[in-house]
């Protein structure tokens, strides 16, 4: 996608207020440098996750100063709606967990078309057509089990349901987490699944939490046995000595893809296209996997313990059935909640 010539940066001249030009006058001793640039993020990274990619970023871009906003995904829509309201919004770049939100902000005119180069080293199928959004690291969602109280857990989504499991589940609250509201709209429209897999696994009583975090914590602590939940989380805690570990559903496993993507309103796409092309860089991606991600890009390796992608049964629905029936997926949800 990347045409744009790389220009040098204007020289920032600094007027001598007060002083009258003279013959034989002082001149400036050298040129000023340039003004650093401020970039701001809107992010549902972990904090300790983009604080990395931030310093990461930051090194290898002199000049720019990434500023950080970072929430659910759920709490960033409702803050870029009510900036999009008062008529502009504040942020340069978005990094945010779902393909459905980036849907949405392309379809309503809310980003630029992206201007990068390394979006020809990544799957289409992580590539937004229309070169709005591009994928940056790949984020399954998975069955954890607590291994003092479970010696294997649940092999498939539609093993949740059993009796064994009653009261025994948690997952994160789809008002909340951009990928729990992915995963429901997902889990609908598989044939398998569908709404009376969903009601079922309702009627087993699960605890819905804020987000995936406290969904990992409550696996680790033995409160819930078995917890719905992105596999890095789990596979973070494992290495920390927590007795969880992670299972790949045999009946498919969703996965976001956390797209990242410009904001049209913004004044720096230069900077904001720089950043996006560093998380899909190799050395981007490489930091990914340390930060325990699948990447998207196949010469980054993997996370240790993480399986290749080869190996899990990765779910590929339509992302435009998706995003036109995601709300309506969580208000299904909610219902049976009542």
């Amino acid at each position: 996608m990347k045409n744009r010539l790389t220009m040098l940066a204007p020289l920032v001249l600094i007027p001598m207020l007060g002083l009258t030009a003279c013959a034989g006058g002082e001149t400036a001793g050298a040129a000023d440098a340039p003004a650093e640039k401020t970039l701001t993020v809107y992010t549902s990274e972990p904090q300790a996750k983009i604080d990395q990619i931030v310093e990461a970023f930051e090194k290898a871009n002199a000049g720019v100063n990434v500023e950080v906003f970072r929430a659910a995904t759920g709490e960033l829509k409702t803050r870029i709606a009510a900036e999009k309201e008062s008529g502009k919004i504040s942020a340069d770049v978005i990094l945010a967990a779902d393909v459905p939100t980036f849907e949405a902000y392309a379809a309503d005119g809310s980003l630029a078309k992206l201007d990068i180069e390394n979006d020809t080293a990544l799957d289409a199928k992580f590539v937004d057509a229309d070169g709005f959004w591009v994928g940056t690291r790949i984020i399954p969602t998975i069955i954890a089990y607590n291994t003092g109280a479970l010696s294997e857990g649940p092999a498939s989504w539609a093993s949740l349901t059993e009796d064994t499991y009653k009261g025994k589940i948690a997952m994160p609250n789809p008002d909340v987490s951009g990928a729990a509201a992915f995963n429901t709209a997902v889990w609908l429209q598989e044939s398998a699944l569908g709404k009376g897999w969903m009601e079922k696994l309702v009627a087993n009583e699960p605890t819905v939490l804020e987000s995936n975090g406290p969904v990992g914590q409550a696996v680790a602590a033995g409160s819930s046995e078995v917890g719905i939940v992105v596999d890095y989380v789990a596979r973070e805690l494992a290495a920390k000595g927590s007795p969880i570990a992670v299972g790949y559903p045999s009946d498919g496993v969703p996965y976001v893809s956390q797209p990242a993507g410009v904001f049209a309103d913004s004044q720096n796409q230069e900077a904001g296209n720089d950043f996006v092309d560093f998380l899909i860089s190799q050395e981007g991606q490489k930091l990914a996997v340390e930060q325990s991600y699948l990447p998207v890009r196949e010469d980054a390796g993997v996370p240790e313990g993480a399986p290749a992608l080869s190996e899990i049964n990765l779910l590929d629905p339509d992302q435009e059935e998706i995003a036109a029936g995601q709300k309506k997926a969580v208000d299904f949800f909610n219902s049976l909640l009542k």
